[in-house]
């Protein structure tokens, strides 16, 4: 076959490869309208057709006979003929060239005429046509109107019920055969750090040097895909990625998962340290070991995996490897000569990286020849096939046409796909023991996937992995929607979105204020903020987040307890004097490192949030490690804010929970016209009441606006006003019209109006913007 269009190589190295037909398939129409490169030979298309396809498909990306699956993936497929459908990325471009295709072709559908038959025949003599004919199913349900995406959904679902994808022999090859890599040649990995010590950096230089990405000056934080993450530059979501790489001979596969450094995203780690064998601990040379650092070298201590320290950022003239080798010996019991010195950005040391790892870190165990037994670590929702789980293979091999049970729910599900992330879904033949990789399995709900199940095949039951614990919330916070008839829209979106994050705990209440809406748990006010973002990012919502709580627990004099997670549900003044024996609120175990010379300030300021310092201990001559415990509504306000303050940025912070204590705490109210508003209602220590009461009365006073009554702000605490701001009501002259007269005609009118004030005063409702929610939010954090 000889190409004459317009001289691009890549079809050229398709037809070479001794493929026959290159077919497109775009929806438009009908299902679907090809494109060959010989279709576009034979009716001298190729200088528009060729060229608008060409450059829609990016095709430029083959290597070794194989297309980028970011631009496309390809479908049920014979030995000489590929069909592939565009992604969403390239769906408008593919349309633009199909309409043209459609148009050169004479193939547009005739609309009908009044008093004619649809002139359907010249469609099906169309279908009947050699060169557009298809091997996919075809229906008219999708016309014009349909959307793309609707369309490649469900060219994906048809391609894995029709028997896979198309295999290397065919020339393009989607599903990778990676059953030769027994467990002997497996390694898993993860990488923790504190903040911005370099994780994501690394792993960039890792896809580098592996060739799961190309070299490029463009490749930052390429494991970091969400938009929230690249406008903050921090990890808020463990990916994992799969490289092959040669090792004395031998080929690896080695499965590496970026973790969050922040701790509101401890979670995160713990359940991606559950798929591994060993850890990197990566620390900044300059800035030596952080707060961070701490918890997740005790987090992956405690799972007994092999750590491997290492130190980044050597080559900044700032750095201190000397240093902050002392401080981990000294720190962590590790010889300061098994540290590996590296430079991620320049690339420095990346090449004793991968063989520390393949040396140090054990293989996995399991047998091939067990039955299988999958642990699910991690989930997210894919709009086209449902649930996607991330899974670490214990024991056996998992197929597409497997049936699996999930042990939590009883479920069997149809395998309807398995593959590895590299670092996109890349379609595998199998997994099996040692590997991790994704599974999709036909899950619709959200709610049938439990982060920690276990899986195995249909009448081969399994002892079940035990799983994770849940995690602990440290702070609540109500979730509302700004529009009332959102709240089937914002519950949807909600539920996938704690698919993908786990450690959100979920629970539905409703407001006087703010009509129905979600009690939130988060664990910090980090990953508060975060999961707020991303709902209006990803799922287009928009929200209000009230001020975040704490849990508080009320002893009983009748030996009952009970947690309360909102203001509302907090007993009375009668109440606690009468039936409750003690009230208690959460502490946590506070880390902070700092240098030296900001030991006086970081005293005061545990000191000032009713901390109780515990030990300080130097790291070494310049670091300084204090412990303290403080509680937990005094972390979730503005301690974090003063801490970078204070210590000019310099000091690090990490914490963990320390249980609850008797605390004497009360529930401060926000009084409108003598009326409680439930949204703001807030339980604090006594001592902090008349403060937060006046400045939160300032603030409403403020945005409130002003009515034809008067309207009075108060704050209380056990039935005494601590607090009083009155917005003035707004008042129409109504002595204008007099022009001189008795001074009783004018009195006359004004007691007319000063009536019709008080009865206006009593049927009249205050309206409370949303900008009163948010000014309480602004002032928690200044």
């Amino acid at each position: 076959m000889e190409w004459k269009g317009s001289g691009n190589n890549d079809l050229e190295a398709a037809v070479s490869m001794g493929i026959e037909k290159f077919i497109l398939s775009p929806f438009v129409n009908f299902v679907p309208q090809p494109f060959a490169s010989y279709i576009v030979q034979a009716h001298g298309f190729a200088s528009t057709i060729a060229k608008t396809v060409m450059d829609t498909l990016c095709m430029n990306n083959y290597t070794g006979g194989f297309i980028d699956t970011n631009y496309m993936v390809p479908l049920p497929a014979s030995k000489d003929t590929v069909f592939m459908y565009p992604s969403p990325q390239i769906a408008k471009g593919m349309l633009k060239a199909c309409r043209l295709f459609q148009k050169q072709k004479g193939l547009q559908k005739r609309r009908k005429r009044p008093g004619r038959k649809t002139p359907a025949s010249r469609m099906r003599r169309a279908w009947k046509h050699p060169l557009v004919g298809c091997a996919l199913p075809c229906s008219q349900r999708y016309k014009t109107r349909q959307s793309m995406a609707t369309a490649c959904g469900y060219l994906r679902k048809a391609s894995m019920k029709s028997g896979g994808y198309a295999t290397k022999a065919d020339g393009l090859g989607a599903e990778i055969d990676i059953t030769g890599y027994t467990p002997d040649r497996i390694r898993n990995f993860s990488i923790i750090a504190h903040i911005d010590h370099g994780k994501s950096t690394l792993a960039d230089r890792l896809l580098e040097t592996t060739g799961v990405i190309t070299k490029s000056g463009k490749n930052k934080q390429v494991l970091d895909k969400l938009k929230v993450e690249r406008e903050r530059g921090i990890t808020v979501k463990a990916q994992s990625a799969s490289m092959f790489c040669e090792h004395d001979g031998r080929k690896y596969l080695v499965n590496l998962i970026d973790t969050p450094g922040h701790v509101d995203f401890s979670y995160e780690v713990s359940r991606s340290l559950a798929a591994c064998q060993g850890t990197i601990l990566l620390v900044d040379a300059a800035q030596g070991i952080q707060a961070q650092t701490v918890a997740n070298f005790y987090l992956a201590f405690g799972e007994g995996l092999a750590v491997i320290p290492m130190l980044n950022k050597v080559d900044l003239p700032t750095a201190e490897p000397d240093r902050a080798a002392l401080q981990i010996e000294s720190a962590f019991e590790i010889d300061a000569a098994n540290i590996v010195h590296l430079s991620a950005k320049t690339g420095l040391g990346i090449d004793r990286v991968l063989p520390s790892v393949i040396e140090r870190i054990p293989a996995p165990s399991g047998s091939i020849d067990a039955p299988f037994k999958a642990l699910l670590f991690d989930t997210w929702y894919d709009k086209y096939v449902g649930v996607v789980c991330l899974m670490a293979i214990k024991d056996g091999a998992v197929r597409r046409g497997d049936r699996v049970v999930s042990m939590h729910s009883g479920t069997r599900y149809e395998v309807m796909e398995v593959g590895i992330m590299h670092p996109e879904q890349r379609p595998a033949t199998q997994l099996q023991v040692g590997q991790v990789g994704y599974v999709v399995c036909n899950m619709k709900s959200v709610a049938e996937a439990h982060v920690g199940d276990t899986f195995h095949k249909d009448k081969f039951p399994v002892v079940p992995l035990p799983g994770f614990a849940p995690a602990k919330s440290m702070v609540f916070a109500g979730v509302f929607p700004l529009d009332a008839g959102e709240f089937d829209k914002l519950n949807e979106s909600i539920q996938k979105l704690t698919l993908n994050d786990s450690s959100v705990a979920v629970h539905k209440e409703t407001s006087a204020a703010l009509g129905q809406g979600w009690r939130l748990g988060f664990l910090g006010t980090l990953h508060m903020d975060v999961f707020r973002q991303r709902l209006e990012e990803e799922y287009d919502a928009s929200v209000l987040v009230t001020a975040p709580t704490v849990p508080y627990r009320v002893q009983y004099k009748d030996g009952t307890s009970k947690y309360i997670q909102t203001p509302a549900d907090f007993p009375t003044a009668i109440e606690i004097q009468d039936k409750v024996d003690a009230v208690m609120e959460p502490f946590v175990l506070a880390t902070l490192i700092f240098p030296e010379q900001y030991l006086g300030a970081m005293l005061e300021l545990c000191t000032m949030h009713r901390g109780d310092i515990h030990t300080h201990t130097y790291l070494d001559e310049s670091r300084v490690m204090l412990k303290c415990r403080m509680p937990t509504a005094e972390m979730v306000t503005d301690f974090y804010d003063q801490l970078k303050s204070r210590s000019q940025g310099f000091a690090s912070f990490d914490y963990e929970d320390n249980g609850y204590n008797e605390s004497d705490l009360v529930k401060m109210e926000v009084l409108l016209n003598g009326e409680a508003v439930d949204a703001l209602a807030a339980v604090m220590h006594r001592d902090n009441v008349a403060t937060v009461g006046r400045t939160m009365a300032k603030r409403l006073k403020d945005v409130i606006r002003r009515q034809l009554f008067d309207i009075i702000i108060q704050t209380a605490a056990n039935g005494k006003v601590v607090a009083r701001e009155t917005v003035k009501q707004l008042r129409k002259n109504v002595t204008a019209k007099c022009y001189g007269g008795d001074i009783s005609r004018k009195m006359k009118l004004l007691n007319k109006q000063k009536e019709g004030k008080k009865r206006m005063k009593k049927i009249g409702r205050v309206e409370l913007p949303q900008e009163a929610f948010l000014s309480v939010m602004t002032g928690s954090k200044e």
